[in-house]
């Protein structure tokens, strides 16, 4: 005859449950081997080309290397050559700049369609996320050949509409890449046209996630809009300020499509990037060390940049 299990008694009423047990061998590795996948396609994806590439910095790599695979190491002989050009600090000073005006424009034209999206109803406000999430969806190549036509000489929109305005006189011969400072101001307009939508979306998503009894208590005392901004909305978006701060640096440090499809790194090299530099050492120059070395270069810069951003950001939140 079969016996029932037994129940075990139920523990009395105030009486302290003893801690569950954690999970040893297996249930402790379950976590890193769901990881495992996604870690192998990062590896392969991003991995792979980056040790490739420094590998190649250290080589002698050029057409003679690649008709006859024979292969010689150069050492740090690339290194040298890249950092004793004479167009190497032009070049950094030069990228440096158009990345901190292209992360500036970002985020403040982000942070203000965010805030006037959290002023708007409910279909206005479905319809302009629709705009920036079609915008986003572009791909930068497509969106800078659209661009490059609405710019042209002669046949150009922007150039007819700005000439129909009678403001700047005719305009229709006027050639935007032609000159530096108008060839980085349309990829400016470009690019952060691109990353805007992205920065207002996820400060937008911050901001609902603000209490609104601060503001409650903040019309209450009687505070400003400038007030509020300063002493509620800001410090509860610092933390996502930085996250897409460092994004901003990273992806704008690193733009080369739209440079290269608009401007191509003139007018005689003005408007030359690391990015650029790098593809044209690489691939005019059939110098693919030296290209290599540059990228490296580049690399080293954001990782260091990026390091002291994020120390910085995590002492501001220790502190808080």
């Amino acid at each position: 005859m079969i016996k029932a299990p037994r129940k075990r008694a139920a523990a009395p009423q105030g009486a302290a449950v003893p801690p569950r047990r954690r999970p040893r061998g297996r249930g402790r590795a379950l976590p890193y081997l769901l990881l495992v996948p996604a870690a192998a396609v990062l590896g392969l994806v991003l991995g792979y080309p980056l040790v490739r590439v420094v590998v190649i910095s250290f080589q002698d790599y050029g057409l003679r290397a690649l008709f006859t695979g024979r292969i010689t190491w150069a050492g740090w002989a690339n290194y040298r050559t890249v950092l004793d050009d004479a167009q190497f600090v032009p070049v950094l000073l030069r990228t440096v700049g158009f990345c901190a005006a292209l992360v500036a424009g970002t985020l403040l034209i982000g942070l203000a369609a965010a805030l006037m999206m959290e002023r708007l109803g409910p279909r206005m406000r479905t319809a302009v996320t629709l705009c920036l999430i079609a915008a986003w969806a572009v791909p930068n190549v497509a969106s800078s050949l659209v661009w490059q036509w609405l710019f042209q000489p002669v046949y150009g929109v922007v150039n007819w509409m700005l000439t129909q305005t009678h403001l700047f006189g005719d305009l229709t011969q006027r050639d935007w890449s032609g000159s530096t400072y108008s060839a980085f101001l349309l990829v400016w307009l470009l690019v952060v046209w691109q990353s805007v939508p992205f920065v207002a979306l996820t400060l937008y998503a911050g901001l609902s996630q603000i209490p609104r009894t601060y503001y409650e208590a903040a019309a209450l005392d009687g505070a400003g809009q400038v007030t509020v901004f300063r002493v509620i909305t800001l410090p509860f978006l610092r933390p996502i300020l930085g996250l897409v701060t460092i994004l901003s640096v990273i992806w704008d440090f690193n733009v080369f499509n739209q440079l290269w499809i608009l401007t191509r790194g003139g007018p005689n090299q003005s408007t030359t990037t690391l990015p650029i530099w790098s593809f044209t050492k690489a691939f005019s120059s059939n110098s693919f060390g030296q290209g290599a070395a540059v990228a490296v270069v580049s690399v080293l810069l954001l990782l260091a940049a990026s390091a002291l951003y994020v120390r910085r950001l995590v002492r501001s939140g220790e502190d808080l």
